[in-house]
């Protein structure tokens, strides 16, 4: 194990790889984060997904509590954050990975699937912020990490209106708050993945290749300037140097993890 999250509390939300069997952003964020000597707690709407994640940290000697919640309900989200005070004494590091993907534009997308992807992927970020911050404030030092998606800032090659206007204010939140808290010693920073190999992507996607997923891993394989998908490894890895003290005087920014997509014309 290393250090450079030594003696940092961390709180993970959606901790759990819940889409599916192998590593969401989530899990292997935590795993990073205890890997490095952070004291973690792994928070998930499937108290068995946040399990699982906790049990592989211990095994490997690292320190993890569990709790469940759902991220989208206000009290859910105060008693994940007084979970992780009364486990830890405190809160470091806020890594705020819950998100869901549904397709469909205006038109095709439901009302019921607009509301849901906003509560999730937005509302959420919005909710954990305002029960952690007056902890971090208190002890005038934090960090947050918010992942976001390069579907905030491009046409992703389909319509991903929900999700996409989720993303984009998760990134419009983060600055928000990184310049209101900047003075109190907190820093607020956004890790903004491209076309990942994730278990999240893999469930509302494959339907949009006919329920291939060899051909939907190849399309967005060559979809990439690199030549393959990234995956939750390299979202973990941003995310681990934005809550380190390296990044200490990086603040209101966005780190995009996409391979050179975004930098692509069409």
């Amino acid at each position: 194990m290393a250090d450079r999250m030594k003696g940092k509390r961390v709180l993970v939300t959606g901790a759990g790889s819940s889409g599916g069997e192998g590593w969401g952003n989530g899990k292997a964020a935590a795993v990073l984060y205890a890997r490095e000597g952070a004291r973690v707690l792994a928070a998930d709407h499937r108290l068995d997904a946040a399990q699982a994640t906790c049990d592989i940290i211990r095994a490997e000697g690292g320190i993890c509590e569990v709790v469940a919640g759902d991220v989208s309900l206000g009290a859910d989200c105060a008693g994940l954050v007084r979970a992780m005070v009364e486990a830890f004494g405190g809160i470091d590091v806020l890594h705020n990975n819950v998100g869901i993907a549904e397709t469909g534009g205006p038109v095709e997308a439901s009302e019921e699937s607009w509301n849901r992807v906003i509560a999730v992927n937005q509302t959420s970020i919005f909710l954990m912020c305002k029960h952690a911050l007056p902890h971090m404030a208190a002890q005038r030092s934090g960090a947050i990490v918010n992942v976001a998606s390069v579907a905030a800032l491009r046409w992703v090659g389909f319509p991903y209106a929900a999700y996409s206007a989720s993303k984009a204010a998760v990134i419009a939140l983060t600055r928000n708050i990184a310049l209101q808290y900047a003075t109190e010693g907190i820093r607020a920073n956004c890790v903004v993945p491209g076309l990942l190999n994730t278990p999240m992507i893999r469930e509302p996607l494959v339907a949009r290749y006919g329920g291939d997923l060899g051909q939907m891993i190849e399309t967005r394989d060559r979809a990439s300037p690199t030549g393959r998908m990234g995956d939750a490894w390299d979202t973990a890895y941003a995310a681990l140097f934005l809550a380190s003290d390296e990044a200490r005087y990086i603040n209101a920014t966005e780190l995009v993890v996409d391979g050179g997509l975004s930098a692509r014309c069409a």
